[in-house]
């Protein structure tokens, strides 16, 4: 359990290009769709005070309760849900929150997930294999090492981890089961691709993988920025940081697809689509966070921010 002894300290990443990024402007309203512990929410509340509403929703309960917390003073102008962003749309008319000006994405893993070893994300420390989100989702990360045939499990780490030693990973795991916890799954990979070079753990890749499945977080992202365009006001900003290829891919081709009148087949004669674009593209390439941040905050590193805005 977390304790106000030893809640991770978050620092959010790129907050100055996501205020930018969102055109935050007094008492309008923002939804962020990854709370967390509120570091991206107190930047966007402070900007918009004392008239702006932000709605915060967050899949993790104890997440949500020390935003709650650490967001106090603003208590009058958010509100906080603990749900999946998967369902955005009802959320929003549970609440009636509307006329929603801005919406942010930021995919990554949270500081008190992976600093919470009990929750099973890290390999720093040992626990149970678990990755949950949220303890009312029934799969584990467990459940996958322990119960997928050998072939299922590589092709799950080669496909969401984009590990190229899957194979003999996924041996390994099959021949050494039961797998139940994270340095005995690390030491399984370490002993099998060796330990690595530079600051990429082996274990890295599989615990990837493993954690995108349990959540199922690729296809959760794609419906919510579907459901974003739904939900944002005429000219609203849809803002995303993304920290693995998966991700970001997801994130360039739906907003390279939705800011595009056409999106037939390359060589179709006459468009036969009937698509209309429903965003304008803000940044043209990809924002990444600068040398300092990085020194700073190592987390950031792999951070890659886009911005569009619907039309």
């Amino acid at each position: 359990m977390i304790t106000t002894m030893n809640i991770p300290v978050h620092k959010p990443v790129l907050t100055r290009e996501v205020l930018e990024g969102l055109n935050v402007t007094p008492c309008k309203n923002y939804i962020d769709c990854t709370l967390g512990l509120g570091g991206h929410a107190q930047a966007i509340l402070s900007s918009t005070y004392p008239g702006g509403r932000l709605l915060g929703i967050d899949a993790d309960p104890e997440a949500a309760l020390i935003a709650r917390d650490n967001l106090y003073e603003y208590s009058n102008n958010i509100t906080i849900v603990n749900d999946n962003f998967n369902n955005l749309e009802e959320i929003c008319d549970e609440y009636d929150f509307t006329d929603v000006d801005g919406i942010l994405f930021d995919l990554g893993i949270s500081s008190l997930q992976l600093d919470t070893p009990e929750r099973g994300f890290s390999f720093q420390a040992d626990a149970e294999l678990d990755m949950r989100f949220s303890p009312e989702q029934v799969l584990t990360a467990m459940d996958l090492v322990n119960i997928l045939p050998e072939q299922k499990l590589a092709q799950l780490l080669e496909e969401y981890g984009e590990e190229h030693r899957a194979r003999r990973i996924a041996r390994s795991i099959v021949a050494n089961r039961p797998v139940n916890s994270t340095r005995k799954l690390a030491q399984l990979i370490e002993q099998v691709v060796g330990g690595g070079r530079g600051h990429i753990h082996p274990a890295t890749k599989t615990f990837l993988a493993l954690r995108i499945v349990v959540n199922h977080e690729l296809e959760n992202l794609r419906s919510a920025l579907e459901q974003s365009t739904k939900i944002l006001n005429k000219s609203g900003r849809l803002v995303v940081l993304s920290y693995h290829s998966l991700e970001d891919r997801i994130v360039k081709q739906f907003m390279k697809q939705e800011s595009s009148q056409c999106i037939c087949p390359p060589g179709t004669p006459v468009c036969v689509c009937g698509h209309v674009r429903t965003l304008s593209l803000i940044t043209k390439k990809v924002v990444t966070p600068s040398i300092e941040e990085i020194k700073n905050n190592p987390r950031s590193r792999s951070a890659k921010l886009r911005v569009a805005e619907k039309v």
